[in-house]
């Protein structure tokens, strides 16, 4: 999901180059198409991020049209920027929709079409972890996606479903330059998104649970501790 975009069209191309046969799901169906043909993709799904139903029914199409399924990656996103007072209820219901109702919903649809041993993954970034001046309700969004992570994973343990987060930092994809609203503030120099998406797809089936950037900025994958699980 959001194979149309920077970072998971990487995925979906380093995926297929992999060997893996990969149905990308994207908005623009003119860049699905072309990210099929570059994949070798025996179909596309199009969506709209407002369009929950359809987001939770992705996954089965995708096992239909696959004949089976082993993972889903969620890489879609927008960002606004604006003081938490200042930003308009609209935008903020926009961002979370986009950031975290709509992958909520492709995931929930993805866990139900999984077998044991499957994997799910999402990407947040960084943000989570290190407030953004005007970034409120982006941050607020993302934050949203890691609580379902979080707790899915917990649940999906005694199933051995892997249920990844990634956390990259900013990134030279031009995503900040494409804000739905506001200026970015100052940025880091964005990563190069290529180790990353390369580290995505390693994580998803290696059973990393995290993805975060490590003390010299590359993705650093770990297995967190596992809780008791109440039986």
């Amino acid at each position: 999901m959001g194979a149309t975009g920077e970072l998971g069209g990487r995925l979906a191309v380093l995926a297929a180059d992999g060997g893996a046969r990969v149905v990308p799901a994207g908005r623009d169906t003119g860049r699905l198409e072309a990210v099929a043909r570059r994949t070798g993709a025996p179909d596309t799904l199009a969506f709209d991020a407002y369009d929950l139903d359809l987001c939770a029914a992705l996954a089965e199409r995708a096992a239909r049209q696959l004949d089976g399924l082993d993972a889903v990656a969620v890489s879609i996103g927008a960002v606004a920027f604006g003081p938490c007072e200042e930003l308009p209820a609209g935008v903020e219901e926009h961002l979370m929709t986009v950031n975290a109702l709509a992958p909520l919903a492709v995931l929930r649809g993805a866990v139900r079409a999984l077998g044991p041993g499957g994997a799910v993954g999402a990407v947040t970034g960084i943000v989570v972890e290190r407030p953004i001046a005007t970034a409120g309700a982006y941050r607020a969004s993302k934050t949203a996606l890691t609580g379902w992570l979080e707790t899915a994973r917990l649940e999906q343990r005694r199933h051995r479903l892997t249920v990844l987060e990634a956390r990259p930092p900013h990134l030279a994809t031009g995503f900040a330059e494409r804000a739905v609203a506001g200026t970015p503030p100052r940025l880091p120099e964005g990563a190069d998104p290529q180790p990353w998406a390369a580290a995505i797809l390693e994580a998803l089936f290696s059973g990393a649970e995290l993805l975060r950037p490590g003390p010299d900025g590359s993705p650093l994958p770990t297995a967190l501790a596992r809780p008791a699980i109440p039986t």
